[in-house]
């Protein structure tokens, strides 16, 4: 199961789901916190971000391996090893900013975020590695529980 967000050919935002993930959401509250998690990317302009690491790691690495005497397709290798390394550089971080900009999208909907995020009771949890691209779900879960408070949902916010 998997949501993501990418750009269409115009630049357009899109959300993409996969049959897995709409086959295992139980509630509407579980669907609109993916959704506006997905949404949250886009707002947040992680992909421009995540382009501009790839960009400053393959540099980087490139670099590194001109320095060192590599050939060409030594430096090449490092290139597409540093844009790896980069494009990944901040993606907890990006996951936990989509999170908590997902849980204000999912109140304001009038949806409960807290509901949507059983979600990731039923997912394994990420191990906590250094170049993984999602943190552990307890922390995210904290994360969530923590907005929400900050952000009840109530007729002011409407």
């Amino acid at each position: 199961p998997n949501a993501f967000q990418t750009l269409d050919r115009a630049g357009r935002p899109v959300i993409g789901f996969t049959a897995a993930l709409l086959d295992d959401m139980r509630n509407a509250d579980e669907l609109a916190f993916v959704m506006s998690h997905e949404a949250a990317h886009h707002i947040a302009g992680h992909i421009p971000r995540q382009q501009q690491n790839a960009a400053a790691g393959a540099v980087i690495f490139a670099g590194l391996a001109t320095l060192t005497g590599g050939d060409l397709n030594t430096v090449r290798s490092a290139q597409e090893l540093g844009a790896a390394v980069g494009a990944r550089s901040y993606s907890k971080e990006f996951e936990l900013e989509a999170d908590r900009i997902g849980t204000i999208i999912s109140i304001r909907a009038g949806y409960d975020p807290l509901i949507g995020v059983r979600f990731f009771n039923r997912l394994p949890s990420p191990a906590d590695e250094m170049l993984g691209t999602h943190p552990p779900n307890g922390k995210r879960i904290a994360l969530v529980r923590q907005t929400a408070r900050e952000h009840p949902l109530s007729a002011a916010t409407w």
